[in-house]
């Protein structure tokens, strides 16, 4: 592109020709300085600037790729996948209107999910340890709610169910929507490993897709789970019609939190009939991949998982999101509503191409 410019510019030479020549040629060399100071880093850092963001996500894909998984190998083993399972807790019955989501009442008619009581804490528990049989070594619970108030016993339940799961020696996640600051110190006293809590897309875009929750009401909560001293596991979803400026937007907030997030999942969206989005074509696979090796050069310490939508990459494809940085899986039978990937699968999957499951808590 940069010779063609030239070549026209000196056929038909102007000032205003030259002066854009050179200012391509400059913004490309500072872009390209970006990604090596970046891949350089010794150390995880927190004062991006959205220009720089924006110069990462924009490197020609290969080369972003390749410095990914050079970042990769320095600050995790790459052999190293970790296998997470996702337990749906407390089906449907949710008051919030996200666009992309089944367990929405608002959206009951056209979906025909049905909501369900709470599990059982035995139930749960019989489900993490079969989880852990087939080899997952951290276990999740969902729970479709809005928030945790006036939930008191519900919250007493989950702890339970936490305090059970840990006991198996297994590190333990749940996403139950907003909470405030006592309930966060109660599920850590619970022995609650993370705390799952989707940005979901930029500041800017999530106001189309969700009405009934702010962007900033998301960010407090992260603060409270931060604060009660357990690791924040927030990430995004593609496919939602947001632009490549909304997934800069997406990783520029997460990578300039005070402390990056421990776990950083990347879903791309499953349509599901009935939901606003439920017509929306997948997103490209360039898209995932390209979001996945920009978030592991922005936050080189963060385990970055790949989440929903995996169903649907092939072998080759999500060997190359493994070898550009992502270190996590969701296994098992099911995620929240949508299709998983087996256990039996994804033990063939890391024998063919040399992976190993990461042990509870090496992060």
């Amino acid at each position: 592109q940069l010779a063609t410019a030239t070549a026209d510019a000196t056929v038909n030479p102007s000032v205003h020709d030259v002066e854009a020549i050179q200012d391509k040629v400059e913004r490309q060399q500072w872009a390209r300085q970006v990604l090596r100071d970046a891949v350089a880093a010794a150390a995880p850092r927190h004062d991006w600037l959205k220009e720089e963001t924006a110069a990462i996500y924009h490197q020609p894909l290969m080369e972003l790729a390749f410095q990914a998984a050079q970042v990769h190998r320095r600050f995790h083993n790459p052999s190293e996948v970790q296998l997470c399972t996702l337990m749906n807790i407390k089906t449907g019955g949710c008051s919030e209107d996200c666009s992309y989501c089944a367990q929405s009442t608002r959206y009951q008619k056209g979906t025909g999910l049905q909501a369900k009581r709470v599990e059982t804490v035995e139930s749960v528990l019989e489900a993490a340890r079969i989880a852990k049989a087939n080899g997952s070594t951290r276990f999740c619970m969902g729970a479709a709610w809005r928030d945790m108030r006036g939930r008191n016993n519900s919250l007493r339940n989950v702890k339970e169910m936490v305090s059970g799961v840990r006991a198996m020696g297994m590190e333990v996640c749940v996403t139950l929507g907003m909470i405030d600051a006592d309930q966060a110190k109660e599920l850590r006293e619970a022995g609650l490993t993370a705390y799952n809590h989707n940005l979901d897309t930029s500041r800017e875009f999530y106001p189309s897709i969700i009405s009934t929750r702010t962007y900033d009401e998301r960010l407090a909560t992260l603060g409270h789970v931060r604060d009660a001293g357990i690791n924040v596991c927030s990430g995004g979803i593609l496919g939602l019609g947001e632009t490549d400026k909304d997934r800069i937007g997406l990783l520029h907030t997460a990578s300039t939190l005070p402390s990056h997030p421990e776990s950083f999942p990347v879903n791309a969206l499953v349509p599901i009939k009935g939901t606003p989005l439920g017509d929306r074509k997948p997103i490209d696979f360039t898209s995932m991949l390209r979001t996945i090796a920009a978030a592991r050069i922005l936050m080189p310490a963060t385990i970055i998982r790949i989440a929903a939508g995996r169903k649907t990459m092939t072998e080759e494809q999500q060997a190359m999101c493994f070898m550009a940085g992502a270190n996590a899986v969701f296994t098992g039978e099911k995620m929240l509503t949508t299709e998983c990937n087996g256990w039996d699968d994804d033990a063939v999957l890391f024998g063919r191409w040399g992976l190993q499951p990461m042990k509870s808590f090496a992060k």
